[in-house]
């Protein structure tokens, strides 16, 4: 999962992109990277780490421009290379830079084809520079001098037909403008807006509305499946469909955990989109349980917290923070080692022995993927005293991977792989475990915007909305992804590098 930002401004956008970036942190703590345009001149700035990180004092005076694009990434193949941080590049045509969350489903393919028939180089393993180059091969096969947004549009309608998977990408064409563009499913969330300045009208395309809202954006609208938005450099305008085929089908697993609740994705609050889950979880529980005797709710911080107030007000019973968070530690769904994730939720999260002593605990949290944090704060919660422990998730058991974006671990790492609910609570030491039905999760998500045909649930019922995943490339996602598989390798790049070193 990453973040993508672009700006079009009448002054001077290094700031604005720094800020927007730092919005959209949570989307990815891997690398950052920003660039921008000045006087035929592109600036670039990226690196791993944190936003703060990456830029200096210095590094902001060179970023100068009045147009740029950036982003924030967490891998998505385990161990990360600041060769792969974005925004990426490519000279011909014109001087292009990209920046792309999400994930080509038939990148090795376009690799092959880039190579053979496009004549392109790719440097990385990265299939954003895939897309990158099949976005500038496109717009090279005009052969023209200067472009204009038919010639954008058209170049994005063979995007589509060339590339499949999930990509909301932002691309930056040196002298001409910005371009905003999403795939024919609508996979990933892209939005864009505008600002009025001393000077005239600013606009801005970001992954989340929150980084519009931060920066004095008003927010138009979602880009929506298989469209492109253009904004030149004078300010201009352009929207078009450019998919022969489009169908709003976005990933459900933004609304569950992914997205700031402070976000509005496909005209749909996230906020009230994790209230709807609570309440929907807590009729559930009054139906299993009638009799239950929870004494307290308390969330798992961050993200289950919308859902544990509303679940906990449907309940009729007392809703509490127990847990308190050490803010200064990233985010362990994203931590890409389990040696890291388990030391890492130690580091997070203490309980407060006042909240758990001799009471019926219900936790609550957004999900449950390995089961190793839920155990550990499980852990927490008995260690802090509680008599009993319970535990609801806000969505369906996690059972298949995601291939569009989103580093879930090898199929065999996840709890639920070959568990029943009874033995999952067993495994995370509760006295009883939870979820959320699919179907109530999806009417949670759906309310607010009736155009989407359907949500990519696939984490969750192994349906793909793109229709081109089959059991030889979930196999090939499983070995890439088995954490044993991302150690070795790993290993091997460490070795390499103090040989190199040495």
């Amino acid at each position: 999962m990453c973040g993508i930002i672009g700006i079009v401004a009448k002054s001077n956008v290094n700031q604005d992109l720094y800020d927007g970036l730092t919005v959209l942190q949570h989307r990815g703590q891997d690398a950052a990277g920003i660039v921008t345009y000045d006087h035929n001149r592109l600036h670039l700035r990226k690196d791993n780490g944190l936003v703060k990180d990456v830029f200096s004092s210095i590094d902001m005076l060179r970023l100068q421009g009045k147009m740029g694009i950036g982003h924030v990434r967490y891998p998505t193949a385990g161990s990360s290379s600041s060769a792969e941080a974005q925004p990426l590049y490519v000279n011909s045509p014109y001087g292009i830079a990209l920046a792309h969350n999400g994930n080509l489903t038939n990148a090795e393919t376009l690799k092959e084809e880039i190579y053979n028939e496009d004549l392109r180089h790719l440097n990385t393993d990265s299939d954003s520079e895939v897309l990158l180059n099949i976005f500038a091969h496109e717009i090279q096969t005009l052969h023209k001098l200067r472009i204009n947004e038919e010639d954008v549009f058209n170049a994005i309608n063979r995007v589509h037909k060339r590339c499949k998977g999930a990509y909301a990408s932002v691309a930056m064409i040196s002298g001409y403008g910005i371009v905003g563009f999403r795939d024919p499913n609508g996979i990933r969330p892209i939005v864009y807006g505008k600002r009025e300045s001393s000077e005239g009208v600013e606009y801005c395309i970001a992954s989340e509305s929150v980084a519009l809202d931060v920066l004095g954006f008003e927010l138009i609208d979602d880009i929506k499946p298989g469209e492109a938005v253009v904004i030149t450099a004078k300010g201009e305008v352009f929207k078009h469909q450019c998919s022969d085929h489009p169908r709003y089908s976005p990933c459900i697993f933004e609304h569950v955990y992914f997205a700031r609740p402070d976000s509005i994705m496909d005209n749909i609050s996230v906020y009230k989109a994790r209230l709807r889950m609570g309440e929907r979880l807590a009729k559930k529980i009054k139906k299993k349980y009638p009799d239950h005797d929870i004494d307290v709710v308390i969330p798992i911080p961050d993200t289950s917290r919308s859902s544990a107030l509303e679940l906990a007000n449907t309940l009729g019973v007392r809703y509490r923070e127990g847990f308190m968070k050490n803010r200064y530690i990233g985010r362990t769904f994203i931590m890409p080692g389990q040696t890291q994730r388990k030391r890492s939720v130690k580091q997070k999260l203490n309980a407060m022995e006042l909240e758990f002593k001799n009471r019926n605990v219900l936790l609550v949290d957004d999900s449950i993927v390995r089961g190793t944090t839920s155990s550990q704060i499980v852990k927490m919660a008995r260690d802090a005293g509680a008599r009993k422990v319970y535990f609801a998730s806000a969505s369906p058991a996690v059972k298949y991977p995601n291939v569009y974006g989103i580093d879930m671990p090898s199929v065999e790492e996840f709890v639920a792989h070959g568990r029943t609910t009874e033995e999952i609570a067993r495994e995370i030491g509760v006295d009883w475990l939870i979820y959320q039905d699919l179907n109530d999760l999806i009417l949670s998500c759906h309310k607010g915007n009736n155009e989407i045909t359907e949500f990519d649930c696939s984490v969750f019922d192994g349906k793909y909305v793109t229709g081109d995943i089959d059991a030889d490339y979930l196999a090939a996602v499983d070995k890439r992804r088995n954490d044993n598989a991302k150690q070795q390798k790993n290993a091997r790049k460490n070795e390499i590098l103090g040989i190199h070193n040495s």
